[in-house]
């Protein structure tokens, strides 16, 4: 797979390709349906498939908000790379850009820069200045330029609701990690390379390994009981808490730490994968370090009494 950054850095041998354009905020089952259709467009037509995405997301870049994510950009590159996408092209969402005309968008990137042979959008996909783009275009455009478009039709559960990533942040943040999970169709995971923090939880006697999430914000917050990979051959049980720590900080920027159960090998600059299965209680603010500490020893409790419940090969048997 090859990854993009910038319309500056389109060369010509890029020209000619599959294309289809979002955000694929958590690369839910309907995002793997889509991307599934055009693997078979890929195999009728020998053309690369190209996924657009854009940094920041264009709602967020609009809104000047900061927006809950499903996915961080490196898990979002990583589902596609699996899936089997061959060009990722991430472009800068600025002021620039958002200016570009609907049509000139289609012109001067769609064909000029890409030679698009087949685009596929979904059904309330719209671009350029003010959003006046949309499929109608599109296919207009398309009949003079030689090449097709098809609109995809939202992707349904079993009950007939439509599966997006909107829904996905609210099962989360609603606490329903099963419901999330037969959206997604994967786990729910955050993964990252373990940074040094203050060592606050070392002094507490719970080590953690931290994870920065860049400023970003995700839809659960709390603490759980996650199964961790990238550290040893099977995934290893631990313990842990996304949030802003008032506690400790009071500042209002997320942050994930995870204590690792039985463990206590020296994990910098791993680079690991956090599974969320089941929250063990909401975040909240302690009057003390001692008090902070008997809490954690609770929720470690928990934790253990939630594995053992679920317990199999594929986990380290607890002691």
């Amino acid at each position: 797979m090859e990854f993009i950054r910038g319309l500056h850095n389109i060369k010509s041998h890029h020209k000619g390709c599959i294309l289809t354009i979002g955000n694929f905020d958590g690369f839910h089952r309907g995002h793997q349906a889509l991307i599934s259709k055009l693997q078979e467009e890929r195999n009728h037509l020998k053309l690369p498939v190209m996924v657009m995405i854009f940094e920041p997301q264009p709602r967020e870049y609009l809104s000047n908000i900061i927006a809950i994510r499903l996915t961080r950009l490196r898990d979002k590159i990583n589902y596609l790379y699996t899936a089997g996408v061959d060009v990722i092209l991430c472009i800068t969402f600025n002021k620039k850009f958002a200016s570009i005309e609907a049509y000139n968008f289609v012109k001067n990137i769609l064909i000029y820069k890409l030679g698009v042979q087949f685009v596929y959008i979904g059904d309330d996909f719209r671009f350029g200045a003010f959003r006046k783009g949309d499929f109608f275009l599109l296919k207009k455009i398309s009949k003079n330029e030689g090449f097709k478009v098809i609109r995809t039709a939202a992707y349904l559960d079993s009950n007939g609701k439509r599966i997006s990533s909107t829904a996905i942040r609210e099962a989360l943040t609603e606490n329903r990690i099963l419901d999330a999970e037969l959206l997604l169709g994967h786990s729910y995971c955050i993964s990252g390379r373990v940074i040094h923090g203050n060592s606050l939880g070392r002094k507490l006697g719970f080590p953690t390994a931290n994870i920065s999430l860049q400023g970003k914000r995700l839809p659960i917050r709390g603490v759980y009981a996650v199964k961790v990979y990238g550290i040893s051959n099977l995934p290893l049980p631990g313990i842990a808490n996304i949030g802003i720590r008032p506690t400790i900080t009071g500042k209002n920027q997320q942050q994930l730490e995870v204590h690792l159960l039985n463990i206590s090998t020296n994990i910098y600059t791993y680079h690991i994968k956090v599974v969320f299965l089941a929250k063990i209680r909401d975040e909240q603010y302690f009057t003390s370090m001692e008090t902070l500490q008997h809490q954690i020893k609770n929720d470690i409790i928990n934790v253990r009494s939630y594995f053992n419940k679920i317990i199999s090969t594929k986990f380290i048997k607890m002691e």
